[in-house]
């Protein structure tokens, strides 16, 4: 998608002002379906930089990760956390990840997230 979707834009706008942070999402990016819930990127960043810090491998990229300033431009990403990749009848990782997708990538969306059952 070469436009971003200004519905979209508005939707991550309201995450990143803080007025809610409960949004439930389900993306289409470069076909790959990601479920999850949105976080501002501040927060997330926060989060990604504590894993980092408490790994004994990446944690000299923690400060990458640093949260940042909030900015006055609208959002240019989505910031997912226990989010999850839909492949077939599988959910990855089952515990959710952390993604960050380009809104201008976004090819269809739908509020809410799915999740898989045995029954």
């Amino acid at each position: 998608m070469s436009i971003p979707d200004e519905l979209l834009v508005d939707v991550a706008a309201t995450v990143e002002s803080g007025r809610s942070n409960q949004m439930s999402l389900t993306v289409v990016a470069g076909g790959v379906v990601i479920t999850g819930r949105l976080a501002p990127e501040a927060l997330w960043r926060q989060r990604v930089s504590e894993v980092l810090t408490d790994s004994a491998r990446l944690g000299e990229f923690s400060g990458v990760f640093a949260p940042v300033a909030p900015r006055d431009t609208p959002p240019t990403h989505l910031h997912f956390h226990l989010a999850r990749i839909l492949q077939g009848t599988v959910g990855m990782p089952e515990t959710g990840g952390m993604y960050r997708v380009a809104i201008a990538d976004v090819s269809a969306w739908t509020v809410g997230d799915f999740s898989y059952s045995d029954s």
